[in-house]
Parts: structure tokens; sequence; C-alpha cells
């Protein structure tokens, strides 16, 4: 599922400052890019977090109705209105499929000896364990 939000981009000083309307989410960036990457990273996060939750993904809204929520979140100190409305893309499903293949860190105990051998050796521990884990589920 692939949506295009309206995000505000707003420079403040040497950062990038980022407001999301519709999902409720501030974030920031040090430059235009890294702030429209950290945007997508937020909606998709926080897309996956109500999905896992069993709830809807808030629609994206038209720029009149985001124009209008920024002007509620404004004042005297800062104001995202002074900054440009973007539209950042999310494919929901994609965003999903790269969150599950993260990597992740497990401890593991070994012999001292077996470990001292392996390195010798320079064997990648996480790839012997990635495969005889798949090997012993039977997947590829």
């Amino acid at each position: 599922m692939k949506d295009a939000y309206p995000v505000f981009i707003c420079k403040s000083d040497e950062d990038y400052l980022v407001y999301i309307p519709d999902m409720d989410i501030y974030t920031e960036g040090t430059s235009m890019v890294d702030a429209i990457e950290m945007a997508r990273d937020a909606i998709g996060l926080k897309g996956v977090a109500f999905e896992n939750d069993h709830l809807p993904i808030p629609q994206p809204s038209n720029f009149n109705t985001a124009l209008a929520k920024a002007k509620l979140e404004a004042d005297e100190d800062f104001n995202y209105l002074s900054g440009i409305l973007t539209l950042v893309d999310v494919d929901f499903t994609e965003y999903r499929k790269r969150m599950n293949h993260r990597a992740v860190k497990k401890n593991c105990t070994i012999p001292y000896w077996l470990c001292v051998e392996a390195e010798k050796e320079g064997i990648n521990f996480s790839k012997v364990l990635q495969e005889a884990l798949m090997q012993k589920m039977n997947t590829k």
C-alpha cells in the first residue's frame, strides 16, 4: 500500500525541522534530502505501528487540511508555515518487508577452543549461524 503524505520542512539554524500533520510526527534532518528521508522513515514506522496495533493507517490529507493543522501547531517560537509543504511517499508493504529483514543482535555461547580455531580460519560467526538456522528450519 503506497501513499503520499503532506510534509512541512522548515530550516532552523543548521537543521531542517519536519512536521507530518496526518501522523502527528515531528522529526528533523541535517539537509533537505535527509529531512525527506527522515520523514519517510517516520511515516513508515508509525504506519507499521498502527498495523501492528490493528488500527487503520491515517489517510493522507489534502494540502488545505495540512495547512490548517500546521496553523494550529504554530506558535511564537516556531511556525512550520514558513517552510515548504511537499509530499513524501511511503510504501507501507515494502517498509514492513525492509523492517522484517533488519539485522538483530543475538548472543550465543561456544567453547573457547572453538572460538579460537574459528577465528584463525576467518570464519564469519553471523553467517555460519544464519546458514545453520536456515538449514535447521529447511528454509532458504
